[in-house]
């Protein structure tokens, strides 16, 4: 990483400007996590194409928006910025921080979100305004490119956030159809936990062999305030198993990760009979569906939610005091990103895995590859 980025303490030393560090600050916003004080002196003062091998959790949106957003022109009404995202809940994430950001600009910048599952013809009336980001899922982009609703001609700076997920959900044809319709002259930066032959095959077509190119330490991403435990147990003792922890924790709400679509059902299920007010989100929910689960959860009227890995991208609730892992992630970052969403804004949170003895390796690698250190609950 260098020592010049590790010597940057705050914002103000990264080159932010006080209008945006004041919006940060009330976002709760205030010491650059790592990824944040490489990427943002580098963005604001070198320019170019820029890479950044980052797991989730690490302070990203900032690290790519504040930049993005000290390079908008607000007089020019075009498409300056472009910010593609894996999925409708974490391109929403995205444009409610950028709208957070720019609160205390003089002269408003406008972002439009738009994703599948919301009805096309309203996100082509909101582009109909002066519009100078735009944060999209590459689906929803294709869609409205096709129709003719946008003019990317004008985009300075495309982002790539979570680039494998979008890789990994189908859309590499999406993602190249979409760079080849940017402008020659851009600045392409891309924010990927891994790196597969196929995105690596994006970055050498469509991005300068001159590309900055850092990567944030795993060990330096999972939040100090989170207590990590583990339970053995049998898998058919699993479910009975979770019940007991979560009836044990009283009224707090908490998160539940399985793995696949099936077991967010069966698990969701067994926890209402148990008496448990639960949310489930799984892939085949229609957006306004997704929305209904997430507004009762928010307003407190369910205190679990049930979820697979993707379809808990971009969540971000207040006051989870537990995540459950019903069977460990398939990758590691994916830890990262579930015990995230507890202690969060400096609260602290406890994220507690249910696992089988032949489970114990891949805990053990999770506790070295994370520097953290997993307490057995009897």
């Amino acid at each position: 990483m260098g020592a010049y980025a590790s010597t940057l303490k705050n914002f103000k030393e990264l080159g932010v400007s006080a209008k945006l560090i004041k919006a940060l600050s009330e976002n709760k916003i205030v010491t650059p996590t790592e990824v944040q004080r490489v990427a943002i002196p580098h963005l604001l003062q070198e320019g170019g194409d820029f890479i950044a091998q980052a797991q989730t959790g690490t302070g990203k949106t900032a690290a790519f928006g504040v930049p993005l957003l000290q390079y908008i022109d607000p007089k020019i009404q075009q498409i300056q910025g472009l910010v593609l995202a894996p999925t409708r809940e974490l391109a929403q994430q995205i444009g409610k921080q950028l709208f957070r950001f720019t609160r205390y600009f003089p002269e408003r910048i406008f972002s439009e979100c738009v994703y599948g599952g919301e009805a096309i013809e309203i996100q082509q009336a909101n582009l109909n305004r002066p519009t100078h980001i735009v944060v999209a899922t590459p689906g929803r982009l294709i869609d409205l490119l096709k129709a003719n609703s946008l003019e990317l001609s004008s985009v300075r700076i495309a982002i790539l956030d979570e680039a494998e997920e979008m890789l990994s959900l189908g859309f590499k044809k999406d993602l190249e159809t979409i760079l080849g319709h940017l402008p020659a002259k851009r600045r392409t930066w891309l924010f990927s936990a891994t790196m597969p032959k196929a995105l690596r095959q994006i970055i050498k077509g469509y991005m300068s062999p001159n590309a900055h190119t850092v990567r944030v330490d795993r060990k330096n991403v999972v939040n100090p305030n989170i207590e990590h435990q583990y339970v053995i147990c049998r898998i058919e003792d699993k479910f009975a198993e979770i019940t007991r922890c979560i009836k044990a924790r009283g009224e707090e709400r908490g998160l539940v990760f399985c793995r696949s679509r099936a077991g967010t059902v069966n698990l969701a299920k067994h926890l209402t009979d148990e008496g448990f007010s639960v949310g489930v989100l799984q892939g085949e929910l229609s957006q306004k569906e997704r929305e209904k689960v997430m507004r009762s959860f928010k307003k407190s009227r369910t205190q679990i939610l049930v979820s697979t890995d993707v379809s808990a991208r971009g969540i971000d609730v207040e006051d989870l005091k537990f995540v459950i892992h019903h069977q460990l992630p398939d990758q590691i970052e994916y830890y990262t990103h579930r015990s995230g969403r507890t202690a969060r804004a400096g609260k602290s949170g406890v994220s507690i895995a249910f696992i089988t003895g032949l489970d114990v390796k891949r805990l053990k690698e999770i506790e070295k590859e994370l520097d953290i250190k997993f307490k057995r609950l009897a």
